[in-house]
């Protein structure tokens, strides 16, 4: 006995086993039972048609007993009263009734659950994501605001980064008048609008698998005539050359990256900007703009009024909230608003007007600059248009940062670069509506930038308060 019984302990499963396997699966079905129950929630857009599909079987069933002079329709009848007669028989109503609804009702969602399983494997086997989680997503993300952003650069993708989780209603008004790097050079040589802010947004409002998004920013490292170019903006150079235009050559683009919203160029024409300084002189081109020596005073481009692109009106007709910023003042921001439809389209919206200011000046383009020195310029800039109303009377600004918020900020000084300080008190004498928040975000980064999910945030908080005003 004493050595068959180690062996047989062993085979036994242990008191502790026993407890932990019967509470993996209580777990188990309490998660599948929650599972279950979220295809109850309202939004998802499929109980709706699984009705109506119940309704068309009924009906056509019905049709057909009635083809048939009703015959089909008594038999079951009698079938069912026989059927009901015998089973009460042998269980009393009080408890056949119930126990078979709770059967009818279990197999429905069981059948409805394998169902979409199903689905699910055959569209997308590799996300771990629940189909029924994916739509209750989409249908927030579907509800959300209809959003235009304006800009360029590396702040307009972070904007649209951060706001693609809250909103798929969302349109990236994007400037075309880089001429540098390796947009410059794709402009010069092929003689396209330069893709490379395009690409960026792309990228930032993509749905697609990452690696594919990786694809598409990634920039050739070595190579005769490809060093510095990134795999995006000869995609996207290439797709112009087929498609006849950047226009389109951007929605063949959406539809490979299943873009979350939609990006339009600000203008069709080959836009080259020019900038006359404090000192008197005039320089062109964005690049040598983004490096001048004396303070800006004017930013015109030839030629001189670009026409807007219609899908670019409508989205700022039909918006909810309208955005510019955040990114470079003269080079990525004010480009757009040389565009007169443009301008006219968005004073001639309802929807409430924030302007995003960046977090840092930037040497050789906003020396010197606070928030409302921001606004002046883009004022400013609305007048050499006729404009005399304010486009954006609401700001939203960084809250203040001192030494110890950020080891960064020597280096940034070292540089040149500044915090933009922002007097709330005297934009709000102003008539300026203030809205200050943490949006460099909470985590250490490698540079002072906007943090995506806490601007989105900032963001979506202004436009409900504006929404509780009303």
């Amino acid at each position: 006995m004493s050595g068959n019984g180690p062996n047989h302990s062993a085979r036994r499963p242990t008191l502790r086993r026993r407890l932990q396997r019967s509470a993996v699966r209580q777990r188990d079905l309490v998660s599948r039972s929650r599972r279950a129950a979220r295809w109850l929630r309202p939004g998802l857009v499929v109980k709706r048609w699984v009705l109506t599909s119940g309704l068309g079987l009924v009906m056509a069933l019905l049709g057909a007993a009635v083809w048939a002079d009703l015959k089909p329709i008594y038999w079951i009848l009698e079938s069912i009263d026989w059927l009901l007669g015998m089973i009460t028989q042998v269980m009393p109503r009080g408890i056949t009734g119930p126990l078979v609804l709770v059967i009818g009702a279990g197999l429905v969602l069981w059948g409805q659950s394998r169902s979409f399983s199903s689905i699910q494997q055959a569209l997308a086997p590799e996300k771990d994501t629940l189909l029924v989680d994916a739509l209750l997503a989409q249908g927030r993300l579907n509800r959300g605001p209809s959003i235009v952003a304006i800009g360029g650069g590396t702040g307009l993708s972070t904007l649209l980064s951060g706001l693609k989780r809250y909103s798929s209603n969302l349109t990236a008004i994007v400037t075309v008048a880089d001429d540098g790097g390796s947009s410059g050079v794709l402009r010069r040589e092929l003689g396209v609008q330069p893709p490379g802010d395009i690409r960026n947004c792309l990228a930032a409002l993509a749905r697609e698998e990452p690696l594919l998004t990786r694809l598409f920013q990634y920039r050739f490292k070595a190579g005769s005539g490809l060093e510095g170019h990134s795999f995006g903006n000869l995609f996207l150079s290439a797709l112009t050359a087929i498609t006849g235009n950047l226009e389109s050559a951007i929605t063949a683009s959406s539809r490979v990256l299943a873009v979350q919203g939609q990006v339009v160029p600000a203008t069709t024409a080959d836009v080259r900007l020019w900038a006359e300084l404090e000192n008197g002189s005039r320089i062109e081109g964005e690049s040598a703009i983004g490096k001048a020596t004396s303070p800006i005073v004017r930013l015109g481009c030839i030629p001189e009024r670009p026409p807007a692109l219609p899908r670019a009106i409508e989205a700022i007709a039909n918006a909810d909230l309208i955005i510019l910023g955040p990114g470079s003042l003269y080079t990525s921001l004010l480009p757009n608003l040389l565009v007169p439809e443009l301008v006219t389209a968005i004073s001639r919206s309802k929807a409430p007007r924030l302007y995003i200011c960046n977090l840092m000046t930037q040497p050789g383009e906003t020396d010197g600059l606070d928030v409302s020195g921001h606004l002046r310029a883009i004022e400013a800039q609305l007048a050499t248009l006729g404009v005399q109303q304010r486009l954006f009377t609401a700001v939203l600004a960084q809250e203040p940062m001192g030494a110890s918020d950020s080891p960064l900020l020597e280096r940034y000084r070292q540089t040149g670069a500044e915090p933009v300080s922002c007097d709330a008190r005297e934009l709000n004498r102003q008539g300026y509506e203030v809205m200050q928040a943490p949006l460099q975000g909470a985590r250490p980064t490698a540079t002072l930038r906007h943090d995506p999910r806490s601007l989105a945030i900032a963001v979506l908080r202004f436009y409900k308060k504006t929404l509780r005003a009303q």
